[in-house]
């Protein structure tokens, strides 16, 4: 009798078999890289993927962040059918942009145009990691450029949302050549008093942090944002020191005086939309200081 009782508990505690885990459809459950829980992933997505235990900030494709921050149908988007070319004659790059294509339904790594947000007009730019690591290549910076001139030709705030590894290699000085272009159609928008918002999302590193997304008039994060130039391990080689823990984080940068807020997503249409208002009728703008 004993042993019927323990032979019934193993069974009960057994481990799954394998044919049982494949019956689980693929991503209905996320696993959080900071705690480590695990949700629905649909929960996830409701809660705008900011993990319900300990808050991390998931990161979003450009569609999943139109949704959550522009009114609906609002959204009409600017030079869709631009693509990239292999100027270099870089082995396989085609190839591979051509697989991010397939991948992610987007021709590039930034999606811009405009919309509204709580019935603010803005022309807005969101970059996508989900595509060549939102790498800055020529067409990157091409669209980039022609959405400050687009806010600059219809008087509307100018809002970047940055997600990128830095510069595209395939395209070499080519790429880096879009630094100096976004900043000078960023300079001549606000000589016109154009208004220009950056939010530097996860991760925001290389030539785009080192150009248009640290210019806005005002330079917003989202929590836990890796944010720099060069990566952690090249400067502590370099100046022979060990970095703080929290170094290139978004909250250190705040820390720093290099960012003006640090705004958890779930504030972020709020935030803008009350930017936006003050802009244009006036005001104050005390939550910047909490």
């Amino acid at each position: 009798m004993l042993k019927d009782i323990f032979t019934k508990k193993k069974k009960y505690a057994s481990v799954p078999s394998e044919q049982a885990k494949h019956d689980v459809p693929e991503g209905i459950m996320t696993k959080c890289p900071k705690c480590k829980k695990i949700m629905l992933t649909k929960e996830l997505d409701k809660n705008l993927r900011v993990c319900m235990n300990c808050g991390h900030h998931f990161p979003m494709n450009a569609k999943q962040r139109i949704e959550i921050l522009l009114d609906e149908n609002s959204f009409e988007e600017f030079n869709q059918g631009m693509i990239s070319e292999n100027p270099l004659g870089f082995p396989g790059y085609l190839e591979k942009i051509e697989k991010d294509r397939e991948k992610t339904s987007q021709n590039e790594a930034v999606v811009t145009g405009k919309g509204t947000i709580s019935g603010f007009p803005a022309v807005i730019a969101i970059m996508d990691s989900t595509f060549r690591m939102g790498s800055m290549g020529s067409v990157v910076g091409e669209k980039i450029t022609l959405a400050i001139e687009k806010a600059k030709e219809e008087k509307v705030p100018f809002i970047i949302f940055t997600a990128s590894g830095g510069a595209r290699m395939q395209e070499g000085v080519l790429s880096l050549m879009q630094m100096a272009k976004t900043s000078s159609a960023l300079k001549l928008f606000s000589e016109e008093q154009g208004l220009i918002i950056s939010v530097m999302t996860h991760p925001t590193t290389g030539g785009v942090s080192a150009s248009f997304a640290s210019l806005g008039d005002y330079n917003f994060a989202e929590p836990g944002a890796l944010i720099g130039f060069a990566g952690r391990r090249i400067i502590e080689q370099t100046i022979g020191e060990k970095l703080p823990e929290d170094f290139q984080t978004a909250e250190f940068l705040l820390k720093h005086g290099q960012l003006d807020a640090v705004i958890h997503r779930n504030d972020m249409k709020d935030k803008l939309a009350f930017l936006l208002d003050m802009h244009q009728t006036g005001g104050e703008h005390e939550w910047l200081q909490d």
